[in-house]
């Protein structure tokens, strides 16, 4: 088989020369695999030259154009050979001819938004809910136990986070102090998802999402959390399929559209690599003469993405970012980038890749659909690693959206 890809206007067309048989259909899936991760999701099958297709061939098709319709995109056959035709008439596919007897791609992109601007290689594309939505954003609890590792029951608290709330910290689920005590570490809770990754040495992520009434509770050491609603959506998406944004570049945007010198942000994103940092051992311990974050002992404490990670992979992030110093979150923010600002807090789950609908989108939806449907593979402490010559520098992604909001209140709640 020979596979040739062409930009059509806003869609790609693949020329198959050959046969479409068990063998190959491999190579054509991973063909529109990758298509797919590039962000394009208008593709046009040219199979004028295809001279045989079988029963798995048919089935690849028809995955694709289900994926692809579920996406908001679709996946035509402009042409086709007489031998393809003849297979796919008997196997009672017809259906999948049909598509091709017009000319013009399917246009998915009805929910779009006017109002565009472009950064680098970049198109921000801007929905607007309303002016006037802010969220208020409560401190709960203090980090600086966490340098001497001495958390106790005192610092624990039972936290829900409904829908309307987001939140980042340390945490676990568990009915009680007790029982989450060995398993404290970083969380992200979003639109009804909770999620953290247990220090028990299991390293696998644990989560639970809202169902019904049902709504996720979790024992928090202390974290950032968020309540009210969001101003804008913001779709981001790269114009060249090699170019990615820094997480700076995205705050910095976001700060822009936000209007604000604070605002909470949540996205969904492809990563082009996550940097990032998350507790091995729970911290708490009675030992006075333990320094968790002091060197060496950090090593036995701390993990690091020592490379950038999780390349093509989906993550929720979530977290604060101010243009400047704000006095009641200096304990929770620092530096994102090389700059001294923006600064903010930030933490990330990842998944197993999944493509985003084009357009604008639910947020709950597209975070529950992502613990339901595919693996939860890490929660991070997201960084910027600026070491000299071997450091990776910052999170950056490929393409996403983010909710954002200004920040109007904050609450300190030091328990």
């Amino acid at each position: 088989m020979e596979i040739t890809k062409e930009e059509i206007n806003d869609a790609l067309e693949i020329d198959i020369k050959g046969r479409i048989d068990a063998y190959w259909s491999d190579h054509l899936s991973r063909t529109i695999t990758e298509v797919i991760h590039e962000g394009t999701y208008k593709i046009r099958l040219n199979l004028a030259d295809a001279t045989y297709i079988s029963s798995d061939g048919i089935l690849v098709l028809l995955k694709y154009q289900n994926q692809l319709d579920t996406l908001g995109g679709s996946l035509i056959i402009t042409n086709v050979s007489e031998g393809v035709k003849k297979v796919l008439e008997i196997s009672g596919f017809q259906s999948l001819l049909s598509v091709g007897e017009t000319t013009e791609a399917i246009d998915f992109d009805k929910r779009a938004s006017k109002n565009r601007i472009e950064f680098q290689n970049t198109i921000f594309e801007i929905f607007e809910y309303s002016k006037t939505n802010s969220l208020a954003c409560s401190v709960i609890g203090s980090p600086e136990p966490l340098k001497s590792g001495k958390f106790t029951k005192k610092d624990s608290k039972l936290l829900t986070f409904p829908e309307s709330t987001f939140a980042i910290g340390l945490g676990a689920l568990g009915n009680n102090f007790e029982e989450c005590s060995l398993r404290f570490g970083e969380f992200l809770a979003v639109a009804g998802s909770a999620a953290y990754l247990p220090t028990d040495g299991t390293n696998v992520p644990d989560y639970l999402i809202a169902k019904g009434t049902s709504i996720p509770e979790m024992n928090v050491l202390y974290c950032l959390l968020c309540d009210g609603a969001f101003s804008n959506m913001v779709r981001f998406d790269s114009k060249t399929h090699s170019s990615s944004l820094t997480l700076t570049d995205i705050v910095n945007t976001c700060l822009k559209i936000a209007n604000s010198e604070l605002a909470g942000i949540v996205m969904i994103a492809e990563s082009a690599g996550l940097t990032g940092t998350y507790l091995r051992r729970s911290p708490i311990i009675q030992d006075p003469d333990s320094h968790p974050l002091e060197y060496p002992e950090i090593r036995d404490w701390l993990s690091f993405t020592y490379e950038s990670s999780y390349n093509h992979c989906s993550c929720v992030v979530a977290g604060i970012a101010a243009k400047s110093e704000v006095q009641d979150l200096n304990p929770m923010l620092r530096s994102l980038g090389n700059s001294r600002y923006p600064i903010g807090h930030f933490h990330s789950t990842v998944f197993s890749f999944r493509p985003l609908i084009k357009g604008e989108i639910d947020l709950r939806t597209s975070v529950s659909t992502l613990f339901e449907s595919e693996s939860t593979l890490a929660v991070l402490h997201l960084l910027n690693d600026d070491r000299d010559i071997v450091g990776t520098g910052q999170s950056e992604f490929f393409r996403g959206a983010c909710w954002v909001s200004p920040v109007s209140k904050i609450k300190l709640d030091r328990g």
